[in-house]
């Protein structure tokens, strides 16, 4: 990594790779507001800051034990790609369990209109999808019963956006208060489920292997050697 950040810090600076130190020019040089070396913890890094051409920046992530610093490295990740979606994607919906407890509700009027069987299909499909806001509840300590009876009020209400709000114990316009998810996120993982639903219900049969089960017969007394 080493290599890579020296060539990141060269082409930030407007510099130029070069494979020996002779006839440097001056247009081969790269430029920074500010230069400095400062110790964080027990290690001393060298900082470039003001950089004319810098499309990239550095974290430096501290923490008292490795896991944290993975947990931390880890969210930091998917926070990070959560934005660089939503600005290649620009079609949002509202997060907190907002999107699913309207989809919930569009399939449970949808499965009224069906006769048959598929109508047990389409409402298991809208009971599933009320996983999320329940889960999103027990992770915050919140009844979980009493916010998916509002959820489910205020949708049938015409309020598609309202979602678990996690500051005020309660449900909220998540739109409203900027609680945002990317659309192709939520497609993604619906289209997920879905195949990963249909191939567990493809396998009709289990082939068992009876030779592992197999246990060898005690020797009989008088047989051991």
């Amino acid at each position: 990594k080493q290599w890579y950040q020296r060539r990141v810090a060269i082409t930030a600076g407007g510099g130029t790779i070069l494979t020996t130190v002779n006839d440097i020019r001056d247009q081969d040089m790269g430029l920074c507001q500010l230069f400095e070396e400062v110790q964080i913890g027990n290690e001393r890094y060298n900082l470039f800051t003001g950089c004319p051409k810098a499309k990239t920046c550095t974290l430096i992530l501290r923490g008292g034990a490795e896991q944290f610093i993975d947990e931390t490295e880890r969210s930091l990740h998917d926070a990070i790609m959560i934005v660089r979606r939503a600005l290649k994607n620009d079609s949002i919906v509202a997060g907190g369990g907002a999107i699913e407890m309207e989809l919930s509700k569009e399939l449970r009027n949808y499965a009224k209109t069906i006769h048959g069987k598929e109508q047990l299909l389409i409402t298991a499909y809208a009971k599933a999808l009320e996983i999320i806001p329940r889960q999103l509840c027990d992770n915050a300590g919140f009844d979980a019963i009493t916010i998916l009876n509002k959820l489910r009020q205020k949708h049938a209400q015409g309020g598609k956006w309202m979602g678990v709000d996690i500051t005020s114990e309660d449900i909220a316009d998540n739109f409203e208060a900027c609680v945002w998810e990317p659309s192709i996120v939520k497609i993604n993982a619906l289209t997920a489920a879905c195949e990963a639903c249909c191939t567990i219900l493809s396998i009709d049969e289990t082939v068992k292997n009876p030779n592992s089960n197999y246990k060898a017969p005690n020797a009989l007394p008088g047989n051991q050697f």
